[in-house]
């Protein structure tokens, strides 16, 4: 009985910690749609006017980016605002053919009038974040605003987002990201899904409390002095976004999100590189929680809820370790449920732990709502998006789960970029990209073990006890068995 005491305490600490972030998620909710009714008037700068116009340096990390530099650039040239008074830093830490190719493009952008600089690095050192450290010692803008190679913002957007440091308490303006390629594949709709979740419900809900948000790495200006103030870019995690952002705050710099501009962007159309993306993204949350832990709690500048919020926003991608856990125990926990009897009251109990699965269905109703519009028709296509999200999400659970272990350990890695493709249509092939690497990881193999593993979870239904089976958890072990499917067939076919 002691291993299955010991199942039983690890699988309720996960659901409860589970539930706990949907109910999170649920008063970020509250706040979101608190906030719709608020409108919020800006000032803006004289645009007429030379003097007050502000200089703004644009910087654009890049690194081996052969299929959308040439996009990236000439989109960039195409944005309104005074040329005497715009900047742009191409941080190129590239090692392929591009550097050069790169550098023509730059001449011949700078033939056209552009203030525009091709910056390179002897080594890589800090990554992205000592890129971006590398060009601030000699960016001549007040303001910084930062693109990844992928992002391609709408001519209006510096006069659209620069408007709010007005306000002198503002240090960094977030823009929402758009999808370019969000219909490609059922992979770039789960993607958008996930990512519009976070661009609305989340940056909302905690920015019109006043609790802290992040800066996104890409689509948003930083007020130099914030920058600097903060103590500038660190690359000691794989999040350098997230880590400034969290320094700027607890300094007491404010930050403004502006959902209602949008930056479009590629989404990843291999699951590869989304998995490279992922495992950056939830190892350095895990980081930045080991990181800035007890920054947040000691604080006497935040609120209690504040600090709340804020720890569970680091604690984000922990989620991903909870459901893996209550995934893996759910099979043994199937068998203790009918071998003991005198247990029974307990799982009736946690079966009350669903409500955490209806929380999130509310949650983001309102957020695909808002993007695709309501109806009985768009709310059955939520039906079928929600459950398909969830079971791919639950399919990247060992793999994200392995990052965040090594998040919360100390474990440092590379920052491996994201590869990009310029794909927006199925007629464009991704296969010859260069990019791509082909190696087979052994967390594909056990993705697919997990695969078979809830296959079992499936016949377990049928065998299970003395009434004809127990279906209780049966819709679960299907989700989970599409999921790992999905990502664990993804994956090899990724690498052929």
């Amino acid at each position: 009985m002691i291993l299955e005491s010991i199942i039983i305490t690890v699988y309720t600490i996960a659901i409860v910690l589970i539930f706990f972030y949907a109910l999170a998620q649920l008063n970020l909710l509250f706040n979101y749609l608190g906030a719709q009714k608020k409108q919020e008037d800006c000032e803006t700068f004289d645009f007429s006017n030379p003097d007050e116009i502000p200089f703004v340096t644009i910087q654009l990390p890049v690194f081996n980016e052969m299929y959308v530099m040439d996009r990236l650039l000439d989109n960039i040239s195409l944005l309104d605002y005074p040329k005497d008074k715009l900047e742009i830093q191409v941080l190129d830490d590239s090692t392929d053919e591009t550097v050069e190719t790169t550098r023509k493009h730059v001449e011949e952008l700078k033939e056209k009038g552009l203030d525009i600089h091709h910056i390179t690095r002897t080594d890589r050192s800090g990554f992205k974040a000592g890129a971006l450290k590398e060009g601030l010692k000699i960016a001549k803008g007040e303001f910084i605003a930062i693109f990844d190679a992928d992002f391609l913002p709408k001519p209006n957007w510096l006069k659209r987002t620069i408007p709010y440091f007005k306000n002198e308490k503002i240090g960094v303006v977030q823009t929402r990201w758009g999808h370019i390629n969000r219909n490609y594949s059922l992979l770039t709709r789960i993607q958008a899904f996930a990512l519009d979740a976070h661009f609305t419900l989340e940056q909302v809900g905690r920015n019109s409390k006043g609790h802290f948000i992040n800066f996104n790495g890409t689509a948003g200006v930083w007020r130099k002095t914030c920058i600097l103030d903060a103590g500038n870019w660190e690359g000691d995690t794989l999040t350098e976004d997230l880590d400034l952002s969290y320094r700027a705050q607890l300094k007491n710099w404010e930050f403004k999100y502006l959902e209602d501009v949008e930056t479009p962007a590629e989404l990843p159309v291999v699951i590869s590189a989304a998995r490279s993306q992922q495992f950056r993204w939830n190892k350095g949350g895990a980081e930045n929680f080991r990181k800035m832990l007890w920054r947040v709690v000691k604080s006497d500048n935040i609120s209690f809820k504040t600090k709340i919020h804020g720890l569970l926003h680091l604690l984000n991608s922990t989620m991903f370790l909870s459901i893996f856990t209550v995934a893996v125990l759910s099979i043994p926990m199937l068998y203790i449920k009918n071998e003991y009897a005198h247990l029974r009251m307990y799982f009736y109990f946690m079966s009350f732990f669903v409500l955490s699965t209806i929380i999130f269905f509310v949650c983001y109703w309102f957020m695909y709502r808002n993007i695709y519009g309501g109806g009985f028709k768009k709310f059955f296509s939520y039906i079928a998006m929600f459950f398909t999200f969830f079971s791919i999400a639950m399919g990247f659970s060992l793999h994200n789960s392995i990052a965040v272990i090594e998040g919360h350990i100390g474990k440092r890695s590379e920052f491996v970029r994201t590869p990009k493709f310029n794909i927006s249509s199925l007629k464009d092939s991704w296969k010859g990209n260069k990019y791509l690497r082909k190696k087979l990881s052994l967390n594909v193999i056990i993705e697919g073990l997990l695969m078979v593993y809830f296959a079992f979870g499936l016949y377990s239904a049928f065998i299970v006890g003395d009434q004809g089976g127990d279906f209780g958890l049966f819709p679960f072990h299907l989700m989970l068995f599409i999921g790992f499917g999905y990502v664990f067939f993804k994956s090899l076919s990724s690498k052929v």
